[in-house]
């Protein structure tokens, strides 16, 4: 029997549509029914390597933890990773397959619609309900004929439709009504109610709106969702920086932590840890003109080459300088990491036209670019504190340390336990150093340490670690939000009635 489906698509991008997936997948997998999360196409820099090495979007990762279900690749067959306004990484079936230029954005349905269809059908004979999510918007008519993530997956998964607007931005009722009129008969007709998200005030105050969105749509309000100030659940692709400065404010004694804002920024879910610290205040660097800082991040980028053009033009190579002549530190992630060294090596011209490059010379290291992509889920011990870290590689070249660096962890690839291997470099000071693994802050007792070594260079004493709240709870309580807000028992005969067709 083919799965129950629904799908949640949205006026525009960040309405919600990923939290509102990964709320339903809990509250399924709640039931004891074998629910699956699918997003057709991705386009994000925030990825996740799942265990058998495939990279997929890190909304759908979330998704499929919220489901209870290891995280797949038929969870998010094609994923698009911008380096630059004009081109992008192709991912299909979670492996590198090769650049997709903007002009050349079309070939997705020529070229991926079979493969996006096959993982459906994957998931649709597995799974007692599909989750499908678009991607920004069905009302951008300039990319219907390209659509494999909208509406085309609508029609072919018979997928009855939640249209999502967002509130807090204004012109809600607009944009349901002018989404509605810019879909064609046949689109409008997969759209059977829409939900109203991120609502502050008093509800009866929406429901002259409510009543005339109805009528004029023809389709029900399922729900009106409030707004939500700390779900804390990883963003899919946007740098909201204005969310990192909420806490630490009200601390005299708070760390200043910046992080490099370079261009193609990747998984900058790796500081959402730190932002949920109470002695912490995350700071954008886009030049020198920054106050005391007690760290500088280099982050992720999907393009190193083009990172670290900016970053000495902004001169935030100078700001690291300074941050370490004040006693503090820096830490380079990923292309981050690779930025640090002494040089970048690129014979085969994967990311520069330059056989070479004058990396920051912050650290004793080099890193040679070849075509591979290496993706893969690691385990192991920060030799500093003996402290345990899980996360995730996904980089293009391999870096090597020269004398004046020492390996940062000790790991196991999930995938090869038995082998053993160092990763990352340390300077001889311990105050730089880099890393590929993504996902470390997650561990809290090596976060503490790496917070506490600032304290302690200033002089402060350090703290405990907190206690945490386990993603899985987070999306439980997610669950229990979303269904005091939702109509489940209305949405769920809108599926059993678009199963029975």
């Amino acid at each position: 029997m083919a799965a129950r489906t629904v799908m949640i698509q949205g006026t525009g991008s960040h309405v919600g549509k990923s939290v509102m997936t990964a709320a339903l997948c809990r509250l399924f997998a709640r039931q004891g029914v074998r629910v699956a999360p699918f997003k057709a196409q991705n386009m994000s820099n925030n990825s996740f390597v799942t265990p058998d090495g495939k990279e997929i979007g890190r909304a759908q990762a979330v998704q499929a933890a919220a489901a209870r279900q290891l995280p797949r690749s038929e969870f998010n067959p094609v994923l698009i990773k911008p380096s630059g306004e004009h081109e992008a990484q192709l991912v299909v079936n979670g492996q590198v397959a090769g650049k997709l230029l903007a002009s050349e954005f079309g070939r997705l349905r020529r070229d991926c619609a079979q493969t996006v269809c096959r993982a459906f059908d994957r998931l649709a004979s597995e799974y007692d309900v599909v989750v499908l999510e678009g991607a920004g918007s069905p009302a951008e008519i300039n990319l219907r004929e390209m659509d494999i993530v909208n509406m085309f997956m609508a029609a072919y998964a018979k997928a009855p439709v939640l249209l999502v607007g967002d509130i807090d931005r204004g012109g809600v009722f607009a944009a349901l009504v002018g989404t509605m009129a810019l879909l064609t008969k046949d689109e409008q007709a997969h759209v059977k109610g829409f939900v109203i998200n991120k609502f502050r005030g008093d509800r009866g105050v929406l429901d002259p709106g409510i009543r005339e969105t109805e009528r004029r749509l023809g389709i029900p309000c399922l729900g009106v969702i409030p707004f939500a100030r700390d779900l804390r659940l990883p963003e899919e692709d946007a740098v909201e920086w204005s969310a990192f400065s909420r806490q630490a404010a009200v601390r005299e004694d708070r760390l200043r932590i910046g992080v490099a804002g370079v261009p193609c920024i990747s998984n900058f879910t790796d500081f959402d840890p730190l932002a949920s610290e109470p002695d912490v205040e995350l700071i954008r660097v886009n030049g020198s003109e920054t106050d005391r800082l007690d760290a500088l991040i280099f982050p992720g980028t999907k393009h190193t080459a083009q990172a670290l053009q900016f970053v000495k033009d902004r001169r935030i190579d100078q700001v690291a300088r300074q941050v370490l002549g004040n006693g503090g530190t820096v830490l380079g992630i990923c292309g981050g990491y690779q930025m640090l060294g002494r040089r970048i090596l690129d014979p085969d011209r994967v990311e520069s036209s330059l056989p070479s490059l004058d990396g920051l010379d912050l650290l004793d290291v080099v890193t040679s670019f070849s075509p591979a992509k290496m993706t893969v889920q690691v385990s192991g011990i920060h030799r500093a504190s003996g402290h345990p870290i899980e996360g995730y590689e996904i980089h293009m070249g391999q870096t090597a340390g020269g004398r004046q660096v020492e390996s940062m962890f000790e790991i196991r690839e999930c995938s090869n336990e038995k082998k053993l291997r160092q990763e990352g470099a340390v300077s001889v000071d311990g105050r730089v150093f880099g890393t590929y693994i993504h996902g470390l802050f997650d561990a809290p007792l090596f976060r503490r340490w790496f917070l506490n070594t600032l304290r302690g260079a200033r002089g402060w004493s350090s703290l405990d670690s907190n206690q945490e709240v386990s993603l899985d709870q987070r999306l439980d309580r997610l669950a229990d939000f979303v269904a005091a807000h939702l109509d489940m028992n209305r949405l769920e005969a809108i599926m059993d009635r678009s199963s029975a067709r």
